[in-house]
């Protein structure tokens, strides 16, 4: 996995990365942790050094977003179950309060998503801001086309500019 060669002079996923028995010079695969390492890793906690470069993946993927509120709804779904379970009321108003409650999870999980991410990739042993730095380069060519495309649609050329008045001249 060949991404970001140096960010502020870390360790990088381009260099070889530890593997489970501490070893340095090999690649070390993107492995999936089981469902009891993922449902940890869900809900905060930290995953084995074994598992780093698939947080890493995790954390830059093209769906990381939604990867991101998935676990932000593992997170609440005992709080949802146990409301739904043993809140008085009708079965409609309990469902609306727990959706009421699970979109504003939600809205505050989606208003801290780049920082929680960070924060995760810390935990992984990478620099934090190492995520934003992986999806940037991972979409340079398309961030410089649409630079390009930009720039021959709404700036002009050098060359058709109006020159600007010298200082110091009287125009008149």
């Amino acid at each position: 996995m060949s991404v970001v060669t140096e960010f502020n002079g870390q360790a990088t996923p381009s260099e070889p990365a530890a593997g489970a028995d501490g070893t340095q010079g090999e690649d070390v695969p993107v492995r999936r942790p089981d469902p009891v390492h993922w449902l940890w890793y869900a809900v905060g906690g930290r995953l084995p050094a074994r598992y780093r470069t698939w947080v890493l993946h995790d954390l830059t993927t093209r769906t990381w977003p939604l990867r991101h509120f998935a676990r932000a709804v593992v997170q609440v779904a005992p709080v949802i179950v146990v409301l739904l379970l043993v809140v008085p009321g009708t079965l409609a108003i309990r469902i609306a309060a727990v959706t009421a409650g699970l979109l504003l999870g939600l809205l505050y999980s989606g208003a801290y998503m780049y920082e929680i991410v960070e924060h995760r990739v810390g935990q992984a042993g990478y620099p934090v801001g190492m995520a934003q730095a992986v999806r940037d380069e991972a979409n340079a060519e398309v961030r410089q086309a649409d630079a390009a495309r930009y720039a021959q649609n709404w700036r002009q050329p050098a060359a058709a500019a109006e020159p600007e008045p010298q200082s110091g001249s009287d125009p008149e």
